[in-house]
């Protein structure tokens, strides 16, 4: 696969990651679209019971975390050759590296990095999502930051999501791993 701008692309799957408000759904359809990959939006994969738990703003446990992460895992591996885009929070390191293992090899992520201002802002001004805005102190407290993770693209999100995209792709465009 090619960008537009004929740079090389990443070839296999890639999830758009990041806490809650950062854009993960707008990034990863638009991502999608311009890399002319599927689109699956990791929120619609969980289990209902962690849908209600998060609805009452009960933070999620690593419990609950393990059979969602194992159907985007699922799903990942579907996509591993011909490519897939899949949005997924992936706070800490321990289920990047178990979305790394389903996917079977080379997996790349899209960091969506933020201020707390800016999240805050962004999730107070968002309808009909299930995340209340009181759970993303403990999602920022849950996040290990991916800086120095190899196949890993950070891109502030304070643009549009046409340019954070953008950004996204020149970054795809350029990963290596050591």
């Amino acid at each position: 696969m090619s960008t537009e701008q004929g740079n090389t692309m990443f070839q296999g799957p890639v999830i758009v990651m990041g806490v809650s408000g950062s854009g993960k759904s707008s990034v990863g359809i638009l991502l999608a679209e311009k890399l002319g990959l599927p689109y699956v939006e990791g929120d619609e994969l969980h289990p209902k019971s962690n849908v209600e738990k998060m609805s009452k703003g009960t933070p999620l446990t690593d419990e609950d975390r393990w059979p969602w992460l194992d159907i985007i895992g699922e799903r990942l591996a579907e996509g591993a050759t011909s490519g897939i885009v899949i949005t997924c929070s992936a706070l800490k390191v321990i289920y990047r590296d178990r979305l790394r293992k389903a996917a079977g090899g080379k997996l790349a992520f899209v960091f969506l990095d933020g201020s707390k201002e800016l999240l805050t802002d962004r999730m107070g001004h968002r309808t009909g999502h299930f995340m209340p805005l009181s759970l993303l102190e403990t999602q920022l407290a849950t996040l290990e930051r991916p800086d120095k993770e190899d196949g890993v693209v950070t891109v502030d999100i304070d643009a549009t999501p046409e340019a954070i995209t953008d950004t996204a792709i020149e970054g795809l465009s350029k990963l290596t791993w050591s």
